[in-house]
């Protein structure tokens, strides 16, 4: 059985041995995917655009539908009117939430935007919309998602090696490889999103699939219904412990907010991103041994 303080503790002398390398590798990630809570996709897309109604808001609301105001007909605000105090808190809390476990999928909101343009009769609006969502699509597909897998494969070299290079990351894109991952992640964020309708199934689901860009970085031909079977058997009666580890990081995370980020950039997550990678070597052997065994 694995400890908290131990992994945590392997985590810290990974980070020691290659500061410089894990600090650029996280920085990088975040920047491009989000990873860690930031990513370029937001250029095209604010955090608003997260409620698919958005651009019926404040610039949109005098148009008209059939004699009737579009702000008539989609308002947060009458909806929230017709409950108390305490379920609007409840009602802001499960939706920001789900905004936060969604981020990855911006493009399926960018989709529904495009849809409701349309609708609007704001036809050029909802075409440039459209060519967001499919560039966003391809470029989270194809780009973002394997650079998740790359950055895992860093951290579980760079827990052997102390001149673990950046260039790891690039050894995903290789043609008899890039797809593959490609598809296995882009369907390990279609079944989360789809999970995330249940609420409490998407939080399940998101710690069931936690093991797959592990997996992948070190077997990336492996094929779907294995890769899923094996982060499910890995982190059978291991979600509570792992979601207790995450929770471990919420002092330095608040550290972190109140230097602006910085601690983050430079710290915190890749202190974090070694953790994870350590939980996964903890897990993997007990696996393997149940795998072995159910196949006797």
């Amino acid at each position: 059985m694995w400890e908290r303080k131990e992994l945590k503790s392997k985590a810290k002398k990974v980070v020691s041995k290659n500061y410089w390398t894990t600090v650029v590798v996280c920085f990088l990630i975040a920047l491009v995917t989000g990873e860690f809570g930031t990513s370029i996709l937001g250029v095209w897309q604010s955090d608003d655009s997260m409620d698919p109604n958005y651009i019926l808001h404040d610039n949109m609301d005098k148009i008209e539908i059939q004699g009737h105001e579009i702000k008539t007909l989609i308002s947060e605000e009458s909806m929230k009117s017709v409950l108390n105090e305490t379920q609007v808190k409840v009602f802001e809390i499960v939706e920001d939430n789900l905004n936060s476990a969604l981020k990855p999928q911006k493009y399926i909101f960018k989709i529904w935007d495009a849809i409701t343009s349309f609708y609007v009769e704001q036809t050029i609006w909802g075409v440039f919309l459209c060519l967001g969502a499919v560039i966003a699509f391809a470029f989270t597909v194809l780009v973002a998602d394997p650079l998740i897998v790359g950055g895992k494969k860093y951290f579980l070299q760079a827990r052997k090696n102390r001149n673990a290079t950046i260039g790891i990351l690039k050894e995903i894109f290789q043609k008899e490889h890039w797809f593959h991952i490609a598809m296995i992640m882009f369907l390990r964020n279609i079944y989360t999103a789809l999970w995330y309708l249940t609420i409490v199934g998407g939080i399940i689901k998101t710690y069931e699939y936690r093991m797959i860009p592990y997996i992948l970085a070190e077997n990336p031909d492996i094929n779907r219904k294995e890769i899923f079977a094996l982060s499910k058997q890995m982190m059978r009666g291991n979600k509570w412990k792992t979601f207790i580890l995450d929770l471990s990081f919420f002092g330095w995370n608040f550290l972190s907010v109140l230097t602006f980020g910085i601690l983050s950039i430079l710290y915190v997550n890749p202190y974090n991103a070694a953790t994870m990678a350590e939980l996964y070597v903890a897990l993997k052997p007990q696996a393997i041994a149940e795998k072995d065994e159910k196949e006797k």
